[in-house]
Parts: C-alpha cells; structure tokens; sequence
C-alpha cells in the first residue's frame, strides 16, 4: 500500500454533536485528526480508517467533488477532500499531521519503557507500532464513554487520560499506559469514561487487528489479563461495597463480564440469577470458582458464552448453595472462560 495525506472539509452537518460545516478533519496512513478542540467520535474514526484503506489500496483518483458520509449516530455528516482545484493542495498542509515514523524517532524515549512494549518480542516492535494510527486529543476531550461501544486499543504517547465512573475519578494514564483493553478480547461496551486531562497524543489500533498481530502471544494475552484485572478490581471497589446491601441491578449499568469479575474477585457463595432475553439464566459461584450455569438451552461452559454477550437483562445474586453444588467440580478456569467467551461473542456473525 502506498502512503497517503489528506485534508477533508466538512460541508454539512445534520443535527451532529460535535462538528460544524466548515471544519478540517486530517487523514494519514498514521494519523487522525479531528477539529480542534472537539471530541474525537469513534464512529467517524472507524469510518476514516475504512476510507483511509480505500486510498492507500490505490484509489486515490476519486472524483475531486465526491461527497463522503459518516455512518451516523445522533446526526450526521458529509465532508470532502481538499484539494488543488478548491485553493488548497494536500502538501500545503504537510508536517501539520505527525506521524508516528516521526514522532516514535523523537519521542521514542517517553514509552520506551512501557510494561507493555517489554512484552513484545524486540525485533517485531517497530512493526508492531506501524500498525498504530497517531490521535491527537484536546483537554476535555472523551475518547471512550462509558456505556458506549469501543472497538479500538489505545497507548498514552505524551499526555495524560483521567478514568472516570458516573463522575467519579478512578486513575490517571500516562505515557506507555494503556486503554480500551476490552476490545483487544472483542467486549466493545465499555465501562468507564476517558477523558484527556490535557492535551494528549495516542497510539491507536482496532482491537481485532491488535488481536490479529498478537492473539498467539502468551506474555501478551497475560499481559492484558493482568490489566483487565486490576482495572475492573479498582473500577467496581465502592459498587461491590454497595452490593453486599443490595446484589441487584441492571445489565445495561454493568455487563456481565464485569459482573462475573465482581463475585469471583470478592469470592463470592451463591446464585447469580438473571432475566435475559432468551429467558432465565443462572450462574453458580463457590467462593468466586464458576460451578455451573444455564442459559437458553445450553449448560456450563456455552451458558456463559451466552450469557456474556447479552448487554441488557436484570439481575439478582442470593447468596447460598445447595450441598450437592458445594462440592461440584469447578466449570474451568475463570480468567480462561471470560477471555475465552468475549472472544467468541467477538466472533458471532453481525458483531
């Protein structure tokens, strides 16, 4: 594939959120930037990616005038690229977008020595990297709502992100931090809010390519667990609190990968039962272990693969089980089944 730079001018908007007619987006083999001082929208990033293959496949002679369309969430908008022809070409623009190549030479030392990068093999890091598009992100700008499907994984180049739950401050990423480890396991809700706690440069990939290059890397996979562990351990601290009050809710407040990481964290006894739309379903727990589960026709192990892609249900936990689940063997390993089933769900023909 051949590089490629472009400049495109929004020339109507349709009740859009965020962006106005008349503004700039940027598009490069490496990079993505969005109007300064608005929030990047990661529908409009995924459609910029899939326009980005388009260009560098060899499709870069398209009709000057064509307009292009986002997907749409709210609104909508339609932007086309800048060229000669409308006053002003693509290379006057060159050096304004940084690319990764660049800014990885310079900079490199701010991520150097990143836990994360010490887990990729050495000699495959630079092309690993390549992979990565650079996002510029204003103060105040949200890059994953909680709530809110994400499908990319993101490394803090330069900058900090603030972690935040209904308001509340969880953590602070910095350089060589993490994000958005959901999607590398094809769980594309997420469950908390990150912001840019001043302006911040990250490296961003899709979480099926991440998966793609590094799927087969054991200190990867690892690597990623540990994350989602110690994430969801600090993300849900004050709800588990709040649980042993009231073990209630809804599934579209806490999905279920979350929730099962809850009982087995705080090793909990007793019936996790739930009103999906494919019926009742039921998941065992001894001490945080998964003994059995039912869901739709399918026990044990597939339960729990269906049950994790269901987004919305309520739920109850009643604490206790009977004798005979006492001493019923263990489904498998827990940390297995959940990266296991989130995958699977990733897999279902329509996600």
């Amino acid at each position: 594939m051949k590089p490629f730079h472009g400049v495109f001018s929004i020339v109507e908007t349709r009740n859009c959120p965020l962006y106005e007619a008349g503004e700039r987006l940027e598009l490069s083999e490496k990079t993505m930037l969005c109007p300064e001082g608005k929030e990047v929208c990661l529908i409009l990033v995924r459609d910029m990616t899939q326009l980005l293959f388009q260009f560098m496949g060899g499709e870069e002679e398209v009709d000057k005038n064509f307009t292009f369309n986002c997907s749409g969430c709210r609104g909508l908008i339609k932007f086309t690229r800048v060229s000669a022809e409308n006053g002003i070409a693509d290379s006057s623009l060159e050096g304004a977008v940084t690319s990764l190549d660049s800014a990885g030479r310079k900079n490199y030392t701010r991520i150097i020595g990143s836990p994360f990068l010490k887990t990729l093999p050495v000699d495959q890091v630079d092309d690993i990297l390549s992979h990565f598009r650079e996002i510029t992100l204003e103060d105040g700008a949200i890059i994953i709502r909680k709530g809110e499907e994400n499908h990319n994984f993101y490394l803090v180049f330069e900058g900090e992100l603030a972690v935040e739950d209904n308001g509340i401050f969880l953590e602070t990423l910095v350089d060589g931090d993490l994000c958005g480890e959901m999607s590398y396991l094809g769980a594309d809700i997420a469950v908390s809010t990150v912001r840019a706690a001043k302006k911040t440069q990250l490296l961003a990939i899709a979480g099926d390519t991440f998966a793609d290059l590094l799927g087969t890397n054991a200190l990867v996979q690892a690597f990623v667990a540990q994350i989602l562990a110690k994430r969801l351990r600090k993300t849900n601290a004050d709800r588990a609190r709040d649980f042993e009050l009231c073990m209630s809710g809804r599934l579209d407040e806490i999905v279920p990968a979350e929730l099962f990481q809850i009982f087995n964290m705080h090793k909990k006894t007793g019936v996790l039962a739930m009103e999906l739309r494919g019926g009742t379903g039921k998941v065992s727990f001894r001490e945080g272990c998964l003994i059995n589960a039912t869901y739709a026709g399918e026990k044990n192990q597939g339960a729990i693969f269906k049950i994790l892609a269901e987004n919305k249900g309520v739920y109850r936990f009643t604490t206790g089980l009977s004798p005979e689940e006492m001493k019923a063997a263990e489904i498998g390993d827990f940390m297995m089944l959940l990266m296991e089933g989130v995958k699977r769900v990733d897999e279902e023909p329509g996600n």
